[in-house]
């Protein structure tokens, strides 16, 4: 039987930089995971705090050529409402910043995780499902699909909304679904991005552009899932057309790409994200819409509170109860996030008169007052960001009133 400090199950990007986190702080790990069944097309963004703790961990750098910068991030009222929002325009300028944060395809990504997991002495690597779990007061018993078995002292859970470690862990979840389905794909278009994402509200959710290198886009739209079926099978020249019309020839002409997906959208929570020598992160631990570029920095958010618990730098044995210390730590920000998103897609979806006109008036708010703007752009950043400018925000004013 071989024995680790910390297993990880799971090789998605949340697997993998966990596992390379914790190694980097000097946990010996070993990282459970099989060959992927297919290529992942997917792209993601990571906003500055997420990027900041990449950099740490020694891998952003050799990601530089396969990133786009989300330099301003906007928001356009695309429905035929009779309440309707202004345009709200965020910069990152605004906050001291180049970018909020960068774009990239997954394919780019795992490769360079990868490389530096097999670089790294404090991990191995076996490519094999676990197939059992066994939690024992002391230890967790694994056992592999290949027959062998495994013994650490600690399960990161990094392996998906149906997550046999959470099962194995008897930690329930609560589930929803939503009237829609998301329609992903990435374009070529005719006019330079110049670093913008667009984000079009529809009727039936958000239509949501984010820059890619060159004059190419992803884009993530949701609407109503047999529409988003009908859209998957359409020719691909036919399609082009039809997202250029949805974002009203915002970047000239456009080309869609082979490999669109559609996916149904729904939500699910774990009741608790950690329990004794157990730990859930990424889609294991929580699961909502692709809105706001929130789903892997929630992520890489559990993962750095789970460095903080497991893998001090003190060193020394992992304590027994490091599971509900997680939980306790991770319950406020991943609750909120995943309130504030479902909240935020609901609005769109409701014809309820008083909620359109929450919505609207809020993006007006966001559109007129400079200040409270810029504080929902530190919180989109970092949580806690925005609430911790405010005082040196105040203290900034008065000494200008005082000169």
């Amino acid at each position: 039987m071989e024995k680790f400090e910390v297993a990880v199950v799971g090789g998605g990007l949340a697997g993998q930089i966990a596992a390379l986190a914790l190694a980097r702080a000097g946990r010996k790990i070993v990282l459970l995971a099989p060959e992927p069944a297919a290529a992942d097309k997917r792209t993601t963004a990571l906003m500055d705090q997420s990027i900041r703790f990449m950099e740490r961990l020694g891998v952003w750098e050799n990601m530089a050529g396969s990133t786009a910068a989300l330099s301003t991030m906007q928001i356009i009222d695309g429905t035929k409402r009779l309440l309707r929002a202004p345009p709200v325009a965020f910069r990152a300028s605004e906050v001291g910043l180049h970018a909020f944060g960068y774009n990239f395809p997954n394919a780019a990504m795992l490769p360079v995780l990868s490389a530096a997991l097999e670089a790294e002495p404090n991990a191995t690597l076996r490519k094999a499902a676990a197939e059992r779990i066994s939690h024992r007061t002391d230890a967790v018993e694994i056992l592999l699909a290949d027959g062998s078995l495994i013994e650490a002292d600690f399960v990161v859970g990094a392996d998906g909304r149906r997550s046999p470690v959470r099962d194995s862990a008897g930690i329930d979840v609560r589930t929803w679904s939503y009237p829609q389905s998301a329609l992903v794909l990435n374009f070529r278009h005719e006019r330079p991005h110049r670093n913008v994402s667009t984000e079009f509200h529809t009727e039936a959710g958000p239509f949501t552009q984010v820059p890619l290198p060159g004059d190419r886009s992803s884009l993530v739209w949701v609407m109503k899932p047999a529409e988003a079926e009908a859209m998957r099978d359409l020719p691909l020249a036919e399609l082009s057309r039809r997202v250029e019309e949805r974002m009203q020839s915002l970047l000239g002409k456009v080309e869609v790409e082979e490999g669109v997906q559609a996916w149904p959208l729904s939500g699910m929570m774990a009741k608790a994200f950690g329990k004794g020598r157990v730990a859930l992160v990424g889609e294991a631990s929580h699961v909502f819409p692709p809105i706001g570029a929130q789903g892997l920095n929630l992520s890489l958010r559990d993962i750095m509170a789970l460095v903080d618990i497991i893998a001090p730098s003190s060193g020394g044995p992992i304590p027994a109860d490091a599971g509900d210390r997680f939980d306790r730590k991770r319950r406020a920000d991943v609750m909120s996030r995943t309130a504030s998103v479902d909240l935020l897609n609901r609005s769109l979806l409701s014809d309820f008169l008083p909620m359109q006109m929450l919505r609207a008036a809020g993006l007006h708010v966001l559109a007129s007052v400079p200040p409270l703007r810029g504080l929902v752009m530190r919180e989109g950043v970092e949580p806690g960001r925005g609430f911790r400018s405010i005082p040196s925000a105040l203290r900034e004013k008065l000494r200008r009133k005082e000169a």
